[in-house]
């Protein structure tokens, strides 16, 4: 499966009234692993910043003026996205960006050229209700280190939001059966050791048995619902 993780920097917060994009970052990932591709652009909006924008991402109109304006650039663009899952956080906000460009340019919707659209900020949202969710957060959240982002860069947040991504849709992949050293108790041409056979096997006691039900009993409680591994949640 391939995906692109996607983030823009823009003049201001609203294409409808005129705000562009002035920066594009994207990187590509290919079986939930980062390839050397990616895509960066700054672009010239030909029109100025807004001060809050600027204050976020440090681009200025000057910096920009000399940058290849979206239309020089848009051929690649669909070239690198084309037919991938586009993950961006905050979707909403970088696709109405690209669908006006686009728009500008009298071609169809940016997000028609992704199989889909994954929204990291929303499946934050349903992970962790009620907490901040900004991807400076789900750094801190998942101890991934942003500490050389001091200001917001398109190419840059791609990144860590790829890491972010990762972390945020590992599952089980953390009990990875390669952890363990299948080495330890082979002999020295490497066959591993017999076991012993006289091994001992200890039954739980009822006093045991009584104290994981209590265990299990006060795991239900606190979830509202029986244990995958509890006898009362198994069906026939």
């Amino acid at each position: 499966m391939r995906q692109v993780i996607l983030d823009t920097e823009t003049t201001g917060l609203n294409p409808a009234t005129g705000d562009r994009i002035i920066e594009i970052g994207c990187v590509e990932m290919v079986g939930r692993r980062l390839t050397d591709r990616t895509f960066h652009y700054y672009v010239n909006p030909e029109r100025d910043i807004d001060a809050g924008a600027f204050a976020v991402h440090g681009l200025s109109r000057e910096f920009l003026s000399d940058k290849p304006v979206f239309g020089n650039i848009v051929e690649q663009l669909i070239e690198f996205v084309d037919g991938a899952e586009v993950v961006i956080h905050n979707a909403a906000f970088d696709l109405g960006f690209l669908d006006n460009e686009f728009a500008l340019l009298k071609r169809p919707a940016f997000r028609n050229l992704a199989s889909k659209i994954t929204d990291t900020l929303l499946e934050a949202r349903q992970m962790f209700p009620g907490k901040r969710n900004s991807l400076d957060a789900l750094c801190e959240r998942f101890s991934i280190t942003n500490q050389h982002r001091t200001l917001h860069g398109a190419l840059l947040d791609a990144q860590l939001l790829a890491e972010v991504y990762v972390a945020m849709t590992r599952g089980q992949e953390d009990l990875s059966i390669d952890l363990i050293d299948y080495t330890v108790g082979a002999d020295s041409s490497g066959h591993i050791k017999p076991l012993p056979t006289e091994l001992k096997f200890i039954a739980a006691s009822d006093e045991d048995c009584l104290l994981h039900e209590k265990v299990l009993a006060e795991i239900a409680k606190s979830s509202k619902k029986d244990p995958v591994w509890s006898p009362l949640a198994q069906t026939d």
